[in-house]
């Protein structure tokens, strides 16, 4: 069972999904908020590498970290094979991630565990809305284009709207790299409002595909556009580029949401999603957000892993807390 202080990581304040936050209403563009953005990336570099080395996460207080990086993922199929069993099964795994034998061993059985959403395509929106009913999980709908971003952008809205009328609560959009790569920031500043506006109530994360925006001063403007424009989250990645999360570009993007939160006093949420497989890489992307911007962004209202086979490694590490030995993935299936 997990010892009490441990348990000060997996408080469960209820649903903390994006819903019980205020909106980010976004403010009026102003270039002159990119101009003293500068990026020292070897100074990056050296903080990004010391996440997960100079704390030691260890036994139950590894086992608590755990468990409360559970209920921040985003439980992702965005395979081009996906079809309605898949779906169904992983909103059965969202509903359920850990077998029952491991709740109780951990002291945990009576807890409200689930992950923090199910990240789907549009086709299957209400698939997972009827598979997730009443069980307050949300269900994400990737849009504009994804994960390319070239669709026509009055499609993409339209793409937008129809994942919203089939229940979506959270969209993640796409957006355009072109606007980055050559500064046109009001051009994105322009589309975020646009799907910001579209996506009405559902919360909206903006994908800046980090891997392929080039360089860190990219990522931090480009942020800092997604934010004034309304973003509730900033995401770092659809999970499809050859370059996906990154601890460096994860620190300039959580440097901006912190910069942000003195500027206006408004808390954005960050995803790191594409790589993120291993318990041991979950845990680094934790410490960087506890402290980064503290303890709040452990929530799932303002952090979120897009991940798929994560939840397979985080329950093979917890049966070992519990028994000892490592037991094959086969056991431990992701939908």
């Amino acid at each position: 069972m997990l010892e009490t202080a441990s348990k000060s990581i997996v408080a469960w304040p209820g649903t903390a999904h994006p819903a019980t936050r205020a909106r980010n209403p976004g403010v009026p563009f102003d270039l002159a908020w990119l101009e003293g953005l500068r990026v020292n990336q070897s100074a990056v570099a050296r903080r990004a590498a010391s996440f997960g080395l100079r704390r030691s996460v260890k036994k139950d207080a590894q086992a608590a970290w755990l468990l409360k990086a559970i209920t921040c993922i985003d439980l992702t199929t965005l395979s081009g094979d996906d079809t309605t069993a898949r779906v169904q099964r992983l909103c059965a795994k969202a509903r359920r991630p850990l077998r029952e034998d491991l709740l109780d061993a951990l002291g945990m059985s009576d807890q409200p565990i689930t992950t923090g959403a199910v990240c789907v395509y549009h086709r299957f929106v209400k698939t997972a809305v009827e598979a997730l009913a009443d069980s307050g999980i949300p269900v994400a709908a990737v849009s504009t284009g994804f994960p390319a971003g070239l669709n026509p952008h009055a499609l993409k809205l339209r793409e937008i709207e129809a994942s919203v009328a089939d229940g979506a609560k959270e969209i993640d959009i796409v957006v355009t790299r072109e606007h980055v790569l050559t500064g046109n920031w009001q051009a994105l500043y322009d589309e975020m409002r646009d799907f910001r506006a579209a996506c009405g109530d559902a919360h909206v994360k903006a994908i800046l595909g980090t891997g392929d925006i080039r360089t860190l001063s990219n990522v931090a403007k480009a942020s800092m556009i997604c934010m004034m424009a309304g973003a509730d989250f900033i995401k770092t990645s659809t999970g499809k580029e050859g370059v996906n999360a990154t601890l460096d570009a994860s620190l300039v993007m959580v440097r901006m949401i912190r910069e942000y939160l003195t500027r206006t006093g408004i808390a954005i949420g960050f995803k790191p999603a594409g790589g993120v497989s291993t318990a041991k890489t979950a845990l680094q992307y934790q410490i960087l957000m506890k402290e980064e911007l503290g303890r709040e962004w452990l929530e799932a209202d303002l952090f979120r892993i897009g991940a798929s086979s994560l939840l397979a490694d985080i329950e093979r590490q917890l049966e070992h807390h519990v028994s000892g030995r490592y037991s094959a993935f086969n056991r431990h299936p992701v939908a």
